[in-house]
């Protein structure tokens, strides 16, 4: 394949004298953060045996009547606020009419026409400036089955857990123009939905996933071209390698001469491709028409009102409190919020290291030390091995001189079996750090007399030697001597 342009937000694919330009649209379907489903009292729990978390209402019984969750409401109606978007009061609940074997009733509990959530934004901290993302609606609607195909060589079995999981799925607008932007959008989304509590956003568990839409035209051209959907995609990674496989494949398709077929399609991983799943449906395939089981939702202002009074702070806000209030840069907000869990952790850090706290010794350690711990362990901060009590004490011994960093760095390391108390370690490893003036003088003089010509070629000019000196004496010291005092002391002397 030609070469691709990454270059901040432009991605562009080059053939010859033409230059592409991608135009991707994603529907992003959400598990709703709830105890039970949207039309029974079934749990949600994941990793349960199959077909034990199954109602009368799931299993599609004649005669069971399906009854609103208000709580996957309640949920949909805060992701809409934490999205910007327009919530309406009144929302219509329609079957979407398709055939298979993970969906007993042979029609999914959707909303088509009527959503509960009408138009929003999410704004995306890009390398090279903010970016707004439209979002054309999120909707609530009723996950299916699960087909399981590989267990058996000839048979397919169904675990009928997921059948009736509420789902939000959230439309955007075709606003993003790379596979980085998609990742973006993807991370930032499920901050809000975390901040929020209305989805935990584990793609692993299939919490998250999305249908990613691609489409290609001519760089500058104001045309969209015909769009391919790739299904149920859930992985950011996933999502980046399909893109960028897709809006080659339309490129090459349309340099050859030949047309792009309007098709949903599906990614191989192993592979590395797409690959055609079905001709694309369009809304009259589905039949959608109003469940007749279910009424109009009505909203009142009222309700959302309450609901807008109960939202937390959001990623956007507290990265600019924390800019404001802690003086980090930009940058090392973005990095604090991206996760809430993240923002949770530095903030209790912080409020523990008391009133002298040094804010950028604390953004440092975390994310450096602490980050780099997690990754190779693979832990989220949730899980972190080291307290935010005890990385506070651990940061206040280095900032009163008790430790150098240097030593934190070694005492940080035991911390990580047990979390064990800094404080502690300190005192029995005898690792306090020598501040005692007349102590350390003795050191250097010793120093000095040890090495007189390389003291003696320091005076006449070899400044290098100065860090010679310097090392010694932290040798000596057994890495314990407090560097600043040892710096000035051998000004002095030397």
């Amino acid at each position: 394949m030609d070469q691709v342009s990454k270059s901040k937000s432009d991605y562009l694919i080059s053939r010859k004298d033409n230059q592409y330009e991608v135009i991707i649209g994603l529907e992003v379907h959400a598990q709703v953060t709830s105890e039970s489903k949207l039309f029974s009292t079934s749990s949600t729990k994941f990793g349960a045996e199959p077909n034990t978390q199954v109602s009368l209402v799931d299993a599609a019984f004649p005669g069971m009547l399906p009854v609103i969750n208000e709580f996957c409401v309640k949920q949909a109606i805060k992701t809409g606020i934490g999205l910007n978007a327009k919530i309406n009061n009144r929302s219509v609940f329609d079957r979407k009419n398709y055939f298979y074997a993970d969906l007993p009733q042979g029609y999914q509990i959707s909303q088509f026409k009527d959503p509960i959530v009408g138009e929003g934004k999410v704004i995306l901290d890009m390398p090279d400036g903010q970016k707004e993302v439209g979002i054309e609606r999120l909707h609530l609607e009723q996950d299916a089955g699960k087909s399981i195909h590989d267990i058996d060589p000839k048979n397919t079995f169904v675990d009928l857990n997921r059948s009736g999981v509420a789902l939000m799925e959230i439309v955007s607008k075709p606003d993003l123009r790379s596979p980085h932007e998609v990742s973006a959008y993807i991370k930032k989304l499920r901050s809000i939905m975390r901040y929020l509590g209305t989805c935990d956003g584990n793609m692993q568990e299939g919490s998250l996933r999305a249908d990613v839409n691609v489409s290609v035209r001519l760089k500058d051209s104001k045309n969209l071209g015909t769009r391919c959907e790739i299904k149920n995609v859930n992985s950011i990674k996933f999502m980046q390698m399909a893109i960028d496989y897709e809006a080659n494949r339309q490129v090459d398709l349309i340099e050859e001469g030949k047309s792009i077929d309007q098709e949903t399609r599906l990614f191989d991983t192993k592979k590395n491709e797409t690959r055609s799943m079905r001709s694309k449906e369009d809304a009259h395939d589905y039949r959608y028409f109003p469940d007749p089981d279910l009424l109009p939702l009505e909203i009142s202002d009222q309700f959302i009102s309450k609901i807008k009074n109960d939202i937390p702070e959001l990623p956007d806000d507290k990265k600019k409190r924390f800019i404001e209030e802690f003086k980090l840069s930009p940058y090392e907000a973005t990095i604090l919020v991206s996760d809430i869990d993240t923002a949770r952790y530095f903030e209790n850090v912080v409020s523990k290291m008391g009133k002298n706290k040094d804010i950028k010794l604390a953004v440092n350690w975390i994310t450096g030390e602490l980050f780099a711990v997690l990754n190779n362990k693979n832990l989220e901060i949730s899980q972190s091995p080291i307290s935010a009590k005890n990385l506070a004490i651990l940061l206040n011994l280095i900032k009163n001189g008790t430790i150098s960093g240097k030593i934190a760095k070694t005492i940080f390391e035991l911390m990580l079996d047990g979390d064990k108390d800094p404080q502690q370690i300190v005192e029995e490893k005898g690792l306090k750090q020598q501040s005692d003036p007349k102590a350390l003088e003795a050191l250097i003089d010793k120093i000095i007399n040890d090495n007189r010509e390389k003291a003696i070629e320091y005076k006449q000019g070899k400044e290098k030697l100065f860090g010679f000196f310097v090392g010694q004496a932290m040798k000596a010291s057994g890495g314990k001597a407090n560097p600043q005092l040892i710096n000035e002391l051998l000004k002095k002397k030397l």
